[in-house]
């Protein structure tokens, strides 16, 4: 067993503007660094702002992991998961976690495999995969909608991760309940812990209802942000480790 500390980035993004919302992670990231948290998390989109329509229009928004907008983010001395667009193999947009390692290379990338209703006119699905492992501890992957299908946990579990981090925009409204449903169900499905990134303030067509949270193997809840305004969420976590 080990203790792992983990930190989830909760703020407003900055619409279309990745220079911005990337000088807010990073910001983000230095303060989970200097308390000692080993992986941050951040939102869904949170390089743009949960703006599909946007990104549709504009390519000057898609990131790809080498992007010089993201050197803030690269080689900080902690795993950075952040969430962007990234182009597709099809030609159309992904949403994409991109994992930076402490020295800066990159640990994964992931693409969204279940899109929601509104996305599907953007972005092309991802095919699998999202995991990642950092001083032995296996990590699962996925973003906002993916966490309602549980092969996609299940299959992270089943390969040995023991954190499953969640990249995601649930707003005020029903929202509210999904976030408080559907993460600590997939904690007790799995027996891994659920770290969620969510949204605050204006999302698209949504306000983000803040809340980000981590819970335990059996669902309760470790620590929970409140719904105003940005802040960090950090939690420790007793996990196992080996893959």
């Amino acid at each position: 067993m080990a203790q792992v500390r983990v930190a989830a980035a909760q703020f407003e993004c900055a619409v279309g503007d990745v220079v911005a919302n990337v000088r807010q992670i990073a910001e983000l990231v230095l303060e989970a660094r200097a308390v000692g948290s080993a992986v941050v998390v951040c939102p869904e989109l949170a390089l743009t702002g949960y703006e599909p329509g946007l990104i549709g229009q504009d390519r000057t928004l898609w990131t790809e992991a080498e992007d010089a907008r993201l050197d803030p983010l690269r080689g900080v001395g902690i795993t950075v998961v952040v969430n962007g667009a990234s182009a597709g193999p099809g030609g159309r947009p992904q949403i994409t976690s991109t994992v930076y390692a402490p020295d800066g290379s990159v640990a994964a990338v992931y693409a969204k495999e279940h899109l929601y209703e509104n996305e599907r006119e953007v972005f092309e699905p991802g095919s699998g995969g999202g995991r990642f492992w950092a001083d032995d501890v296996g990590y699962s992957l996925a973003t906002c909608f993916d966490n309602h299908f549980p092969e996609v946990s299940e299959r992270n579990a089943a390969r040995g991760c023991r954190v499953h981090l969640a990249s995601s925009l649930y707003g005020t409204g029903g929202g509210r309940e999904e976030r408080r449903t559907v993460h600590p169900a997939i904690a007790k499905a799995t027996g891994m812990y659920v770290v969620l990134a969510n949204h605050v303030g204006p999302a698209g067509p949504w306000t983000g209802c803040g809340g980000s949270a981590v819970w335990a193997p059996d669902g309760t809840v470790v620590a929970e942000a409140d719904e105003n305004g940005p802040r960090l969420l950090v939690a420790d976590l007793e996990v196992e480790t080996g893959d």
